[in-house]
């Protein structure tokens, strides 16, 4: 089964490559506080419909470049 992730689109400026902001929230283990951390994936993106702003949802997949592994 292929991981899925959910987040905000940041960037489009690439040739159909887009960099997603995935925000996610944790309990921190000995505080018991929540946590928020921001990670950015580099994902494809063949017809190039997402734009700045945009709520997506990526999956996993082989790697494609030297830093995209999304799709």
């Amino acid at each position: 089964m292929k991981k899925t992730k959910t987040g905000r689109v940041v960037s489009d400026r690439m040739s159909q490559t887009i960099v997603v902001s995935v925000e996610e929230r944790r309990l921190h283990p000995q505080y018991r506080k929540h946590i928020n951390r921001h990670f950015k994936f580099h994902a494809h993106d063949v017809r190039e419909e997402a734009g700045i702003g945009d709520l997506v949802r990526i999956e996993e997949c082989r790697p494609l470049s030297r830093t995209k592994r999304w799709r």
